[in-house]
């Protein structure tokens, strides 16, 4: 990735002892760039940042007619593994007539600390329906019923995994170079830091549209909106800080330093991605941008607790700080 440029700073007492670099981008609904840092045509995978884009093809072909605004908000999930979402995700499954052994994701330790003590308490191993993409994938075999396909959802070539990639390459107007497996085991496309925020900021404008896509964008981004608990979890940045946003802005993380926000009333999107992975990272970041762009309250405790968080020590001493560095001031 070339020419990345300083995002993030971590100070200990008075030495700059860390710096995170990367590239991010804001869109407009036309795809031209408002403003960016670093280089707009970086190559990066979007990883889970953009699980709405994969739940495109579950509503425009019908497959999701029927699912409420909480089923859509886990098929846009990274989510904890908590009782909320696999409760959830659980009966998703009993209504589509399947067991976890139809999931392709993998078993997943839950993140949340009461699901993941509870099984360790009753010494049981984590199920699929844990895993943090249960959601999507109860999307993917959601859209696999209705097509009729067989099983194997998360190759390449089924046709879900083939709509998927026509929905993404449309969306970010790119086409594709590569794909690589994710974590879950569907594939991942690669695009731009652009092609992701020119996503992005179709989602933000799609209510101003009345075709099929426009119409399930809408609906997804209000999904994630109005749940954010069900996204991600409690004490995550994605749901405090859509909370901190009175739900009027979606925002969703992906593995290794990605981020993405979708600003309905200002008709923006955003993507950003840090070079080294770091979330804590993307995190301040993010917040940054959200707060520069007016949309963040910079005064609000979660935002403070992801934009310019303390470094504590064991004993909960404060020896430094994270902060934004002066590129996103």
């Amino acid at each position: 990735m070339a020419n990345p440029v300083d995002l993030v700073e971590v100070w200990r007492g008075d030495l700059l002892e860390c710096l995170h670099r990367g590239h991010a981008v804001i869109c407009d609904d036309t795809g031209q760039i408002v403003q960016a840092w670093g280089d707009p045509t970086a190559l990066i995978y979007p990883r889970s940042s953009c699980k709405m884009v994969q739940a495109l093809p579950l509503l425009e072909s019908g497959a999701g007619a029927h699912l409420t605004g909480e089923q859509l908000a886990l098929a846009c999930a990274s989510h904890n593994g908590a009782a909320i979402h696999t409760d959830r995700v659980g009966a998703w499954m009993q209504d589509l007539g399947l067991t976890d052994e139809a999931f392709r994701c993998g078993p997943q330790m839950p993140k949340d600390r009461d699901a993941r003590y509870g099984l360790i308490r009753a010494h049981e191993e984590p199920c699929q329906i844990h895993n943090n993409c249960s959601g999507k994938h109860a999307g993917f075999l959601t859209l696999t019923k209705h097509l009729g396909a067989g099983p194997d959802y998360e190759l390449i070539d089924h046709p879900v995994q083939q709509a998927c990639k026509a929905a993404f390459e449309e969306v970010t107007q790119e086409t594709s170079p590569m794909f690589g497996i994710d974590g879950c085991s569907a594939p991942n496309h690669a695009c731009t830091v652009h092609g992701l925020a020119r996503a992005m900021a179709f989602f933000a404008s799609a209510q101003d549209r009345s075709d099929t896509r426009s119409t399930a964008a809408t609906k997804l981004v209000q999904a994630m909106a109005t749940y954010p608990e069900l996204v991600a979890g409690e004490t995550r940045a994605c749901t405090d800080l859509m909370r901190a946003m009175n739900h009027k802005v979606a925002i969703k993380t992906g593995a290794e330093g990605v981020f993405i926000a979708i600003i309905p009333e200002k008709r923006l999107g955003i993507a950003l991605k840090i070079t080294d992975g770091a979330t804590r990272a993307s995190e301040c970041a993010i917040a940054a941008i959200l707060v520069k762009l007016g949309v963040l309250s910079a005064d609000h405790p979660a935002t403070i607790a992801r934009m310019v968080p303390p470094v504590t020590n064991w004993r909960g001493i404060t020896t430094g700080h994270i902060r934004p560095a002066a590129a996103l001031g």
